[in-house]
C-alpha cells in the first residue's frame, strides 16, 4: 500500500538541484557570464591581432566592410548563453567539483609532460577546452563561499548582477571591435581601439592569469567538497587511493595520445574519455543524481566547444604557420651549414 508513497520519495535522489533552485540559478548565470567574458576576450584578442598583421588597407577595408559574417551567430550565441546558464544550474556542486579537479590534474599533466610549446599554444588551447570546467569551478566556489550564509540568496543575485555587468561590457566591446576595429585602428580616433593597438598583445597573458587565479580558488573550494562528500567516509581512502592512481594514469594517457591526432579529433577525444571516465566512476562510488548530472555535463561541454570552432581554427593556424616557419629556419641553417662546409674543403 506503501510502495507508490516511497517511491515517490525515492526519486528525491534524482533530483538535480542540491539546494533551493532560485540559488542554483544564480550560480549558473554566474557560471555562463565567466565563460562568456573568456570567450569575447579572446575573440577579441585573435581578431585585432590579425587586423594588426595585416599589411594591406585594403585587407583592413575587407575586414571592416564585411561584419555581419563576424556577427551573425549573435542569435545563437544567445541560445548558448542560456543553454550553459541551465546546463551549469542543473550540474551540483559535487559533480562541479570532481569535474574542476579533474581538468587541474590534467592541466598539470600537460605541463608535466612537457606537451606545451615553447611559444603558449598548448596553454591557448587548453583556455579553448577549460569553457565548462571554468564555469563549473565558479558554481562550486560560490556554493563553498555561501555555506550556512544567512542571506545566501541575495549575495548570490548580487554576484550574478555584476557578473552579467561584466559579461555585457565584454560583449558590446567584442561587437564594436568585430565592426569598427579594422576602421578605427588605422584612423586612430577611438579611444577603445587605440588601447587595443597598443596593449592589445598583453590581453592574453592576463587573460591567462586570471583563469589560473580562479582555477586555483576554485581548486581550495573543490577539494574541501569533495572531502565532505566522498572522503569523510570510514574507509573512504582505502578506495580512493588505487581509483585516484589509475585515472592519474588515465589523465597522462590521455595527453600523450592528443599529440597523435588533429585539434577539433583531439578535443572530441579527450571530453568522451574523461567525461566517459567521470560517468564509470559515479557509477561506482557516487549516487543516482551524480551520474544523472554527468550526463548534462556531455551536453555542458558540447554547449561549450562547438562554438569556439572559430578559436580552435585560429589556434592551430597559427600553430602550424609556426611549425611551417620553423622548419624553413631548421632547413635554411642546415643549408648554410652545408655551404660553409664546402667553402671550407674547397679552401683547404
Amino acid at each position: 500500500m506503501f510502495l507508490p508513497f516511497s517511491w515517490i520519495l525515492g526519486t528525491s535522489e534524482w533530483i538535480p538541484f542540491e539546494s533551493n533552485p532560485v540559488d542554483c540559478f544564480f550560480q549558473g548565470l554566474v557560471g555562463a557570464c565567466g565563460v562568456s567574458v573568456l570567450c569575447n576576450l579572446m575573440r577579441i584578442y585573435y581578431f585585432s591581432q590579425t587586423c594588426n598583421d595585416s599589411e594591406t588597407e585594403a585587407e583592413s577595408k575587407q575586414r571592416s566592410s564585411s561584419p555581419g559574417s563576424l556577427l551573425r551567430g549573435n542569435w545563437r550565441t544567445t541560445v548558448q548563453f542560456w543553454s550553459l546558464t541551465v546546463l551549469l544550474s542543473l550540474v551540483g556542486s559535487r559533480v562541479s567539483s570532481l569535474i574542476l579537479l579533474e581538468f587541474s590534474l590534467r592541466a598539470v599533466s600537460a605541463w608535466a609532460s612537457a606537451g606545451l610549446n615553447t611559444d603558449g599554444r598548448g596553454l591557448e588551447l587548453l583556455l579553448i577546452q577549460c569553457q565548462f570546467s571554468l564555469g563549473c569551478g565558479l558554481t562550486c566556489t560560490l556554493v563553498f563561499l555561501h555555506q550556512g550564509a544567512p542571506h545566501s540568496s541575495l549575495s548570490l543575485f548580487l554576484a550574478a548582477a555584476l557578473s552579467w555587468a561584466l559579461a555585457g561590457c565584454c560583449s558590446s566591446l567584442w561587437s564594436h571591435v568585430a565592426r569598427l576595429y579594422p576602421l578605427h585602428s588605422t584612423e586612430r580616433y577611438c579611444g577603445k581601439c587605440i588601447s587595443l593597438l597598443t596593449s592589445g598583445h598583453t590581453m592574453l597573458a592576463s587573460l591567462q592569469r586570471a583563469v589560473v587565479l580562479a582555477f586555483a580558488l576554485a581548486t581550495v573550494a573543490s577539494t574541501a567538497t569533495v572531502y565532505d562528500h566522498f572522503l569523510s567516509q570510514k574507509d573512504a581512502l582505502k578506495f580512493w587511493t588505487p581509483l585516484t592512481l589509475c585515472y592519474t594514469m588515465l589523465v597522462v594517457y590521455v595527453q600523450e595520445d592528443q599529440h597523435r591526432q588533429t585539434g577539433a579529433e583531439a578535443l572530441v577525444h579527450t571530453v568522451v574519455l574523461r567525461l566517459g571516465a567521470l560517468l564509470v566512476l559515479m557509477m561506482t562510488v557516487g549516487q543516482w543524481s551524480d551520474v544523472l548530472q554527468v550526463l548534462i555535463t556531455f551536453l555542458g561541454e558540447a554547449v561549450c566547444l562547438l562554438p569556439s570552432q572559430d578559436l580552435l581554427q585560429v589556434v592551430l593556424k597559427e600553430e602550424e604557420e609556426d611549425a611551417n616557419s620553423g622548419k624553413r629556419k631548421q632547413s635554411s641553417s642546415h643549408r648554410t651549414r652545408e655551404h660553409t662546409t664546402k667553402t671550407s674543403s674547397k679552401d683547404s
